[in-house]
């Protein structure tokens, strides 16, 4: 599709909350449609408002008496179709990552090998540094220029488009000397090939000779812009007679040489004389460079034209080249210790699974312990400084015979000989303090290892394992280690395979309530029931919940699923009551991923708004261990739920250490003895004192007393005797569906009656 200008809003400006590309002191002016020649600019791009900006950044762009029409293509499919029938697009602005990560390079694949486009500019654009082209397909593709969006001002758009639309015309119009431009194509990507400025400026003063026919041999200087006043320039590279070690400064006997590079300079284009040629490269990133190449005949206006292609050829190059390092470096390399990062150290590790040397190989990932407190506490200036510290130390004292990379955060990677990535000597780097402005630091670590020859995956794979055996390490004991095992991995596939299955048993509706009664010890009259999750799958069997329950909490499923279970049990509690069972209360287990998730109070008040179920008759139960965590946190949660008017139990009463002061502050409403106590008050005088204590610790705090468990008539009688006034258990009902439990009531209301 074509647009000569951008569509705007009423303000007359571009929609866009998150424009890549950002305006410097532009005023905005909309385009008028031209009727004459254009020069055609395809902007390729799966983002709207890109087409959007750019095309507006562009509108009154003329260049060499043309103004822009834009063709827009919104993914790389559609951008095929409209390069199959149109063949003079000049400039193509092409997204790297669009439909998939390498979507962009693919399409470059099709212009220059399927469609034969060689004349086409390509300027490659992406929001994801990440994503930069490997050094191999800007080389083959003939990539004009990159660039990351957020670089892209509408100076620096402008700028770029232009010198790519000058090349453009400048190759279609010297079609006669194909020749020197398939010579000045094969220099761009051979010089995109070279890495740093020197090498850069050594193959440009080769190519540019090699151009004209002439033996290598020059001077290439740069200087900053906006450094007028410098007294000399930097020699670059050199090459021939001229030669001379890079950076040393053009020696005063050169004063013809200075002369006519600050001449290109001042007057920003090429100077040719009788004897030597002054190219100019006008870099857009703070850098200009002029080469000196002296010439033993007059050149031919072909000549002269060719090199004026060269010298913007190379002028992309300059920024490329630096550019192209930099993200590099920023892909592959950490910022902060200058180590490989994660994804550089995936290469090599894939690299080492290829090999035969996996079978002596091992991965290790080292976790600086307690490190977030040591941010916390001394500032992030400081916690940096010891990254730094830790790092330098690593490579010191292991870097000559293991790759240490920077994982993120406070996560080291060592990888290479296993004799090396062993425990003891990881861990006796961390036995001296680390000494930081001038105070020691003490540092223990945690690792988690994978030997290579025991894994079958991919690199990805192997680092999956050895976060899985640091976790493990965490979880048993600080400063020690642990090491991955086939087993660990067979324990892994199944959480995942089970966390999968109940995502499909949760959306397929397999998972159900059941309700097990609640009842008065004096009159056996039901008082309420408490919803209990039930898994049941497709062939009539059922998951246990101690099986699924984890795997919920693990994965943050049972956000989703809490939320459910609890307006299911207001709807069962509403429907209840219509049944006539008006004082009956609705008991709800919340898990602790529940509790501490930030929107569960109005979670809570949404479902029981939606189910019209009276708070009053809701009892939501938090575990022991739950009410231990986080103190005053949870005191102003619990402080809220009580603004609802929903009343909250302590289950499994008994098998913490509560504090109780601290359990007098949390203003609970109800204690419920754990059937570990329950079960042991007919055999044991220690089972029965603990469940007379609940009973009495219940009673001096005012909260309602529900024992749990209950199997035979014995353990009733005693916890009647010990004054307890409610109970559940099997003795009086199993959990039952919803049908059941309205028939239960009926059944047992009128026996009671």
């Amino acid at each position: 599709m074509r647009s000569p200008s951008p569509p705007l809003t009423p303000e007359g400006s571009p929609s866009d909350a998150h424009d890549d590309l950002v305006f410097l002191d532009e005023q905005a002016t909309t385009s008028t449609p031209r009727t004459r020649a254009t020069w055609k600019v395809m902007i390729i791009d799966d983002d709207q408002e890109v087409h959007t900006t750019t095309a507006f950044a562009l509108a009154n762009l003329e260049t060499l008496g043309r103004t822009l029409e834009f063709i827009h293509a919104c993914s790389a499919r559609e951008a095929r179709e409209l390069l199959a029938r149109e063949d003079d697009i000049a400039v193509v602005l092409l997204d790297v990552v669009m439909e998939q990560d390498d979507a962009g390079l693919t399409l470059v694949r099709y212009i220059r090998e399927t469609l034969g486009r060689a004349d086409v500019r390509i300027i490659l654009r992406t929001g994801q540094p990440g994503y930069a082209p490997e050094l191999d397909a800007v080389r083959d593709f003939d990539i004009n220029d990159y660039k990351t969006k957020s670089e892209l001002t509408r100076i620096k758009l402008f700028t770029t488009v232009t010198a790519a639309i000058r090349s453009y015309e400048q190759i279609r119009a010297l079609d006669a000397g194909r020749q020197g431009l398939d010579r000045i194509i094969r220099a761009g990507t051979e010089l995109m090939a070279l890495h740093g400025m020197h090498d850069f400026g050594a193959g440009v003063l080769a190519q540019a000779t090699g151009l004209l026919g002439l033996p290598p041999d020059g001077v290439l200087c740069g200087r900053h812009n906006g450094d007028a006043l410098a007294p000399d320039l930097s020699v670059l590279a050199s090459a021939g007679a001229h030669e001379r070690p890079a950076g040393d400064l053009l020696r005063p006997r050169d004063a013809a040489i200075r002369s006519g590079m600050w001449d290109a300079l001042n007057q920003r284009r090429n100077v040719i004389c009788t004897d030597a040629v002054a190219l100019y490269f006008g870099g857009k990133s703070a850098r200009e460079c002029v080469a000196w190449l002296p010439i033993p005949r007059p050149l031919t206006d072909i000549e002269c034209r060719l090199l004026e292609v060269f010298s913007r050829q190379v002028a992309v190059g300059l920024d490329n080249v630096e550019l192209v390092t930099n993200l590099h470096d920023a892909a592959f390399y950490d910022q902060l210790s200058r180590l490989p990062n994660r994804t550089r150290l995936l290469e090599v590790l894939h690299g080492a699974l290829g090999t035969p040397t996996r079978a002596h190989a091992a991965l290790a990932l080292v976790d600086l312990d307690h490190f977030a407190e040591t941010n916390d506490a001394l500032g992030h200036e400081f916690g940096d400084m010891l990254l730094i510290a830790v790092a330098s130390r690593l490579q010191t004292r292991l870097g000559a015979q293991l790759t240490i990379a920077r994982m993120g955060a406070d996560i080291f990677g060592v990888l290479g000989d296993a004799s090396f990535v062993n425990p003891d000597r990881i861990l006796q780097v961390f036995r001296e303090p680390f000494r930081i402005e001038g105070q020691d630091m003490q540092v223990s670590a945690t690792l988690g290892l994978v030997r290579l020859a025991e894994h079958d995956g991919s690199a990805a794979d192997a680092l999956k394992d050895a976060d899985l055996a640091l976790k493990r390490a965490k979880a048993h004991q600080r400063g020690g280690h642990f090491t991955f095992s086939r087993a660990m991995g067979a324990e892994m596939r199944e959480r995942v395979r089970m966390m999968h299955a109940l995502r499909a048993a949760f959306a397929n509706k397999e998972l159900t309530l059941a309700y097990q009664p609640q009842v008065n010890l004096a009159t056996r009259q039901p008082m309420g029931a408490e919803a209990l999750l039930r898994w049941q799958r497709p062939d009539g069997s059922f998951v246990p919940p101690d099986r699924f329950i984890p795997i919920a909490e693990y994965s943050g499923l049972i956000i989703e699923i809490g939320q459910w279970v609890i307006e299911t049990a207001c709807a069962e509690l509403v429907r209840l009551r219509a049944l006539g069972h008006r004082a009956f209360t609705m008991s709800v287990n919340v898990s602790q991923v529940q509790f501490r998730h930030p929107y569960f109070v109005d979670m809570l008040r949404g479902a029981l708004a939606r189910t019209q179920a009276p708070p009053e008759y809701l009892h939501l139960e938090i575990t022991e261990s739950v009410a231990m965590e986080e103190p005053d946190t949870l005191i102003r949660m619990l402080a809220q739920i009580k603004e609802t008017g929903v009343s909250i139990a302590i289950d499994d009463f008994g098998t913490g250490f509560s504090s109780l002061s601290y359990l007098q502050r949390l203003q609970v409403d109800c204690l419920k003895i754990d059937r570990a106590f329950v079960s042991e008050i007919t055999e044991s005088a220690r089972g029965s004192s603990i469940a007379e204590m609940v009973v009495q610790l219940g009673r001096n705090l005012g909260l309602s007393i529900v024992a749990e468990g209950v199997e035979d008539e014995r353990q009733a009688q005693v916890l009647e005797a010990l004054g307890c006034p409610y109970a559940q258990g099997y003795l009086f009902s199993r959990p039952i569906t919803p049908q059941q439990l309205a028939e239960w009531l009926a059944t047992h209301n009128a026996h009671a009656a």
